[in-house]
This record gives C-alpha cells, sequence and structure tokens, in this order.
C-alpha cells in the first residue's frame, strides 16, 4: 500500500508540471530536459527509498521472529529448571528423613546402652546384698558349733534348708523375653532393612512390656517401617500412638514431624499442615522443626506467628 502510494505521489507530480510540455510559449525544450531529469531523479529516489524500507521491515521481522524463538527456549529452559528444583526438593526430603531416622537410631542405642549400664549396676549391687546375706547366714549356722550343743540347736540346722528352699525355687519360666535384648535386636534389623523380622522383635516389646519407654520407641520405629514402605495409614496409627501414650519420649519430635508427612502423602493437606504447626509450637528448636518449616515453605504456606 505504501509503494503504491508513493507511485500515485509521482503520477500527481506529473500531472502538475504537465501544462509546461504544452505551452510551447513559455518552454524550452532545455527546461523540459531539466524537469524529465528532475521526475527521474524523483522516481529513482522514490524506489530507493521504497528499497531500504523494504530491507528495513525484512530485518525487523527477522527480529521478532528472534525474540519469539528466544522467548521460547526461554520458556522451555525455566520448565525445565523448576522440574529440576523439584526434584532436588524431593531428594532432599527423602535424604533428611533418611538422616533423621539413622540420627534417631544412634540416640536411641545410646540411650539403651545407658539404661543397660545402669541395670548391670543395680544386678551387682544386688549381687552383692545377696552375698552379704548368704554369708550372714552361713555365720548363723556355725554359731551353735562352737557354743553349747543342746537339742534345740538342730532346729535353726533342719529350718536353714527350708527357709532357703524358696530362694533355689524362685526362677519361673517366663514366657517373655528379655526386654533390653528384643529392642536392641528389632533396632539392628530395622537398621539393616530386615523389616519383617524387626516388626515381629518391636511387637514382641509392645506385646510384653506395654508401659514400659521401650514400647514408645517400638511403637516409633514400626511407624518408620511403615513409612519407608509407603504404608501412611498404617505409619500414622503407631506415630499416633507415641504422641498420646507416650508424649514424653525421646522421638516425639520424629513421630510428628512425619506423621505431618504421611498426612500430607494420603492428600490430607489440612490435617498434615496442623501437625507440622504443632511440632514447631511444641519443640521450636528442634531440627524436625526446621525440617517441618521447610516444607510449609515449600507447600507455600506462611509460617504461623
Amino acid at each position: 500500500m505504501m509503494k503504491n502510494g508513493i507511485r500515485a505521489a509521482v503520477i500527481v507530480a506529473m500531472l502538475l508540471v504537465s501544462p509546461v510540455f504544452t505551452s510551447p510559449a513559455h518552454a524550452t525544450s532545455k527546461d523540459m530536459v531539466e524537469l524529465q531529469t528532475q521526475v527521474q531523479q524523483l522516481m529513482d529516489a522514490v524506489q530507493r527509498l521504497q528499497s531500504t524500507m523494504d530491507t528495513k521491515f525484512g530485518v525487523l521481522q527477522h527480529l521478532v521472529e528472534q525474540a519469539a524463538d528466544n522467548s521460547n527456549q526461554m520458556n522451555a529452559s525455566i520448565s525445565a529448571l523448576q522440574l529440576k528444583i523439584t526434584a532436588q526438593h524431593d531428594a532432599l526430603n527423602g535424604k533428611l528423613d533418611t538422616a533423621s531416622g539413622q540420627a534417631q537410631s544412634v540416640n536411641d542405642s545410646l540411650d539403651e546402652l545407658k539404661t543397660r549400664i545402669e541395670k548391670l549396676d543395680k544386678q551387682l549391687l544386688d549381687m552383692q546384698n545377696q552375698l552379704q546375706s548368704i554369708q550372714s547366714q552361713q555365720a548363723a549356722l556355725t554359731a551353735p558349733v562352737t557354743g553349747v550343743a543342746t537339742p534345740t540347736s538342730a532346729t535353726p540346722a533342719t529350718s536353714s534348708p527350708t527357709s532357703t528352699q524358696p530362694a533355689a525355687a524362685a526362677p519361673v519360666n517366663n514366657p517373655a523375653p528379655p526386654l533390653q535384648e528384643t529392642f536392641q535386636a528389632g533396632l539392628r534389623d530395622y537398621n539393616a532393612a530386615h523389616y519383617t523380622i524387626a516388626e515381629s522383635e518391636f511387637n514382641d516389646v509392645i506385646h510384653y512390656y506395654p508401659q514400659d519407654d521401650l514400647a514408645g520407641n517400638a511403637e516409633f520405629y514400626l511407624g518408620e517401617i511403615n513409612y519407608r514402605q509407603k504404608n501412611y495409614d498404617g505409619a500414622v496409627k503407631h506415630y499416633t500412638v507415641v504422641l498420646e501414650k507416650f508424649g514424653g519420649n525421646s522421638n516425639a519430635a520424629a513421630a510428628q514431624l512425619h506423621k505431618g508427612f504421611a498426612l500430607i502423602a494420603l492428600k490430607k493437606r489440612d490435617a498434615g499442615v496442623r501437625e507440622l504447626h504443632l511440632l514447631i509450637q511444641r519443640h521450636p528448636q528442634s531440627p524436625e522443626a526446621d525440617q517441618a518449616r521447610i516444607r510449609l515453605d515449600a507447600l507455600g504456606i506462611p509460617p504461623q506467628k
């Protein structure tokens, strides 16, 4: 359209100067030649202008296409970067969960070792007391021999075996497995990923010693086994027992953290978020609270004030 307009302008200019050619009284051949030259120059200038505009339009169109291609490439790069960040975030959460479980296992092992040492000390003390009691009984039995023999002296001699008979009959077969050994065996099998065996051993601890603190630890590790196997309903069940029945357990913070994660995995976002907020309120300085803040931030949920 622009090209047609320029041509129309040239034609109009030629029509305006046409009277010069029809007036022989005022025009000479020299003027006509000059006028024709000027018209030709004008037409050449118009053609050059048109060519320049076509060239610049082509360059501009190429730049627009190039900008569109760059924009598409940038969008693709951003999408790929978002996917990579999401994958790294999920991997980091998995590593944090594993590290948290391993650290908790080490802490539990140390606690159990301290408990066993304390029980060994108590057993040694009991053995010393029993030894002293036996020595005192032996001294009482030998005392009449050095004194005057009387018929009544036979009475303590015959009565002493009967008095010690209950002590010999005291050990009674107990079907319950030993607490410490059973829990430690379960912990070793859990760390070795022998989950079926570990579940059996932890269930024995809970069945035979339901009120012991180790029963709370056993409930926690049963929850961890279910969590690692993606049985989130079972995990929530065991974590809830830890929080409601063994609230002072050393694994309470980790139980509440993983309960929140499990609920989120079950698409129960609101319930999971509540657990994470409760964890931050109850244990604000714990590593589990830091992990809860990271997960809430990833969900786009601002921290509670």
